[in-house]
């Protein structure tokens, strides 16, 4: 794990990094600390033992997915400390009474608020990851390329779904196949050319990466229904065929062109404008 502390209203919040789960996790006495504007370490710390006390006593999961992890204290010597990830921490400050915690509060109200909303229409999900990605600066190609990228490769995990794939790793393994094969680099990989760490590769991409991924996965799926392909290893081969068809494709217009398709550029924003927990610039 890397420690990477941030800064926090001039305020360092100790973190680790796991990169094999691409996860953050953050001291949560530091968080504590800042909320209730405690100037003293120990202060701190107390107040965060009698909020455990009491969130275990009322059974609250948030304390039960906090973990233990060595970090660096103010003498230098690495002590085990309480961390969470930004999910957990998120539900930790609601039990905080703090003028500090209250614009995460209404902030976390709205996101629930419209997710609910989302849940009976799905199509104001689409329109809200628009209208993110204008702000950003997205061109409308990009945009549009990225969505229907996004529809192409749902059909493909719909396929996997239904072929005897299971979601999470098997998904995972497939798709860096997949990726390998039409890019020669993993996703870890190409996500470490950009600079990324927990962030989505595609909303990364170029849109000449998106066009390519989305051929891969496209191919993928056309090759795997043709041989009715099921589980892992009949998958594999699919998956294989599939990148090696964009792979052609990107050999022959980079010899056309004389440029890479992968690149590391990105759309990260100035660390000074980023402020959602675990985004990190560098």
């Amino acid at each position: 794990m890397k420690i990477l502390p941030v800064l926090f209203e001039q305020n360092k919040i100790r973190r680790l990094y796991d990169e094999k789960t691409e996860t953050w996790f953050f001291s949560v006495v530091d968080i504590i600390q800042i909320l209730t504007q405690q100037p003293d370490y120990q202060t701190a710390r107390k107040y965060w033992n009698k909020l455990k006390e009491r969130l275990s006593k009322e059974e609250s999961q948030s304390v039960t997915n906090c973990h233990r992890l060595k970090l660096p204290a103010a003498d230098g010597k690495n002590y085990l400390t309480d961390v969470a990830n930004a999910e957990t921490l998120l539900r930790l400050i609601q039990s905080v009474p703090s003028p500090k915690a209250e614009p995460i509060k209404l902030w976390l109200a709205k996101v629930g608020y419209e997710r609910i909303l989302e849940i009976s229409d799905p199509a104001l999900s689409l329109d809200r990851a628009r209208t993110t990605w204008q702000k950003q600066g997205r061109s409308a190609k990009w945009i549009q390329q990225r969505m229907t990228g996004q529809e192409t490769r749902n059909k493909l995990t719909d396929y996997w779904a239904t072929h005897d794939i299971q979601k999470g790793q098997e998904y995972a393994i497939l798709t860096n196949v997949i990726h390998q094969e039409w890019s020669d680099v993993s996703v870890k990989a190409h996500k470490n050319l950009k600079g990324l760490t927990t962030q989505n590769l595609r909303d990364h991409m170029s849109e000449a990466e998106l066009i390519f991924t989305a051929l891969a996965e496209l191919s993928t799926r056309q090759i795997a229904e043709t041989t009715d392909a099921t589980g892992m290893p009949e998958n594999q081969i699919a998956a294989k065929s599939g990148g090696k068809i964009a792979k052609n494709a990107r050999l022959e217009l980079e010899s056309q062109t004389g440029k890479h398709i992968v690149t590391g550029e990105n759309y990260l924003l100035p660390a000074s404008t980023n402020k959602i927990l675990g985004s990190d610039n560098k």
